[in-house]
């Protein structure tokens, strides 16, 4: 049978290839691919898979899958742990990002908030639907993290605050990055010249000239969350000293990714890794 830990790892990874699968549906402007119909697709369990509906069936499809791994984990969890353990207060937050994500994602195909569309409401949508994403691999997380531990996580109280201060920032990371990919998808440039003149142009859709928050957040937030990490974390012994310098590595590679994303006008392959980086960091 297998064990609560691999069930664990093994509904975080799900997660994190639905993750990919969505923004494949974002890129490559597939989000109508079912229509607007939900759950079904097209009306149908089961449509001709073939172009955009084959993107858009396969992305539900892994979705319905990782719903239905984590409603066997979360049963599993709390089956095997007693009231107010610390990974059944885990499961419950994987359980709602997961149930808050659906909905979300129903939302938008309803609505059609997909393809060509540029609302508000879409580019509210699409943050939106991003950090609740990381909400969700946050409880994953965690859940990995007290399978086999009954304890809270314990944290010296000079390192809580900015500790928590980087998430929250990693959160307005993600949020400026959903809009950045979603002017991207919409209003591709030509070349890179063209893009920074998009950027800070008075003519440009308004989703246009939000682009230029991202690196700017990502950059100030990405290299002050690295900084300090080397100078309080990096020399202290244990998994603390191992995870103080994967977040330093990641940060410094994430932002070469975001460079080499830029200059190579955003291909999928790029954007899909520069989105797993931002995920691994978080």
């Amino acid at each position: 049978m297998i064990t609560t830990r691999r069930l664990a790892w093994t509904a975080l990874i799900w997660n994190l290839i639905v993750i990919l699968l969505g923004a494949l549906v974002r890129a490559t402007g597939s989000g109508a691919g079912c229509g607007a119909s939900w759950p079904t697709c097209e009306g149908v369990i089961l449509p001709e898979l073939e172009g955009a509906t084959a993107i858009e069936f396969t992305h539900r499809a892994s979705s319905g899958i990782a719903l239905l791994l984590l409603a066997w984990l979360i049963v599993r969890i709390f089956r095997t742990n007693h009231r107010g353990a610390p990974v059944r207060k885990a499961a419950v937050l994987s359980g709602v990002g997961i149930l808050s994500e659906s909905l979300i994602g129903a939302v938008i195909v309803i609505f059609e908030w997909v393809e060509n569309d540029a609302s508000l409401a879409r580019a509210v949508s699409v943050p939106v639907h991003l950090v609740n994403t990381l909400i969700l691999l946050a409880g994953l997380t965690l859940v990995v993290y007290w399978v086999d531990r009954d304890r809270s996580v314990q944290l010296d109280r000079p390192l809580t605050r900015p500790i928590f201060g980087f998430a929250i920032g990693m959160l307005l990371i993600a949020a400026t990055g959903a809009v950045t990919a979603l002017a991207d998808t919409l209003f591709p440039a030509e070349s890179v010249i063209e893009g920074i003149a998009e950027d800070f142009s008075a003519t440009s859709s308004w989703l246009t000239r939000l682009r230029v928050l991202h690196p700017v957040v990502a950059i100030l937030i990405g290299i002050g969350a690295a900084r300090w990490v080397r100078s309080n974390v990096w020399d202290v012994e244990g998994s603390a000293r191992t995870a103080a310098r994967t977040v330093v590595a990641v940060v410094f590679i994430e932002l070469v990714v975001g460079v080499v994303n830029v200059w190579t006008l955003t291909p999928i392959a790029v954007q899909l890794i520069h989105l797993l980086l931002a995920d691994v960091l978080w």
